[in-house]
């Protein structure tokens, strides 16, 4: 049993899947307005959870929320399931590909077959479509892949069933009820709002007081952690905003994208200006990337380097004040 489903890859995954589960189903919709809409854009460090031993640093909402905000701010109704019965699991999914319809999966990476060796970390809030079945093999629509892959029963269950933080439980979610119209541009401003007043808020581990916390935290590392943890701490944070997160410059550029995209549909030029502007902010999150790289590398020959890295930092959470400050009155 095979789908006639068409793979679009994406720069990430939840986003990618909710665009090409909505492009089946007849709704035209980018992977920066499920982004937008779905207000995907964060900040925050969260000491308390560790991901491969060191603190985890988030640039986007939780798993799943994406999905969760942008179905419910156009109407779409969801079915989400959770497994104990790994079995059960497989039998939910082969019923709903046998009805024709694509499932939207959480999985861990470490175990995707398809994936190269060197983005195989433990790391389990990836998410892909299923899209079909053949001779005992699963048809896979990754988001982030070029082309679509194939899983066996047992790869699949591997990684559905995966152990460690954000465990999937054999997580599937698809939609279920449309509605007969959108309004994108009432969906449009409450993503925006929704961004604004999380990128705002008043936690000091989140949106910009939490890059301002983190940035205080990097200057203290060296003395306080040694420099082996330090280094393997900033690691962290360079690795979940650009291979985990695709965050600190990828997550700038597609929510830029969205603006870009919400100027025309509201006639609003100032979005425009503003979605320049946060392109601009993503440029200076990979040259604090790879600045924050040289340091764990041991290849950077600035003196002083975890503090440099740190001023880098405060600029980046007082321009991006100043940006949702501005984007909040532009709606």
């Amino acid at each position: 049993m095979k789908i006639d489903f068409t793979h679009h890859q994406a720069a990430h995954c939840e986003n990618g899947v909710v665009s090409n589960l909505m492009k089946y189903n007849g709704f035209d919709i980018s992977e920066p307005m499920v982004f937008g809409i779905g207000s995907g854009l964060l900040f925050c460090y969260i000491p308390f959870l560790k991901v491969n031993h060191a603190p985890a640093v988030t640039y986007r909402v939780m798993p799943g929320q994406i999905f969760k905000k942008f179905t419910t701010s156009v109407g779409v109704k969801i079915k989400k399931e959770k497994f104990k019965n790994p079995k059960a699991a497989q039998e939910r999914l082969d019923e709903n590909l046998k009805k024709n319809n694509p499932v939207g999966l959480q999985v861990g990476v470490f175990n995707l077959t398809y994936f190269p060796d060197e983005y195989r970390f433990h790391f389990n809030a990836h998410n892909l479509v299923v899209y079909g079945k053949e001779d005992g093999t699963y048809l896979i629509s990754d988001p982030v892949m070029q082309t679509v892959s194939t899983l066996t029963e047992k790869e699949l269950e591997k990684v559905r069933f995966a152990k460690g933080p954000f465990a999937p439980n054999g997580h599937l979610y698809y939609p279920i009820a449309f509605p007969e119209s959108f309004d994108l541009a009432l969906a449009i401003k409450k993503g925006i709002r929704d961004t604004c007043k999380t990128m705002l808020a008043p936690i000091p581990i989140v949106g910009v007081r939490g890059m301002r916390y983190l940035a205080k935290l990097i200057r203290k590392w060296p003395l306080k952690k040694g420099v082996k943890v330090a280094n393997h701490y900033l690691g962290q944070v360079v690795r979940m905003q650009e291979e985990i997160g695709t965050g600190g410059g990828g997550f700038r550029y597609i929510f830029a994208a969205f603006l870009q995209e919400a100027s025309e549909v509201l006639s609003n030029p100032k979005l425009m200006d503003l979605s320049k502007e946060m392109t601009e902010i993503g440029d200076m999150w990979r040259d604090f990337a790879l600045e924050a790289s040289r340091i764990y590398k041991n290849r950077s020959s600035k003196p002083d380097a975890y503090n440099q890295v740190a001023d880098q930092l405060v600029v980046l959470a007082n321009l991006e004040e100043a940006f949702f400050k501005e984007l909040k009155k532009a709606i």
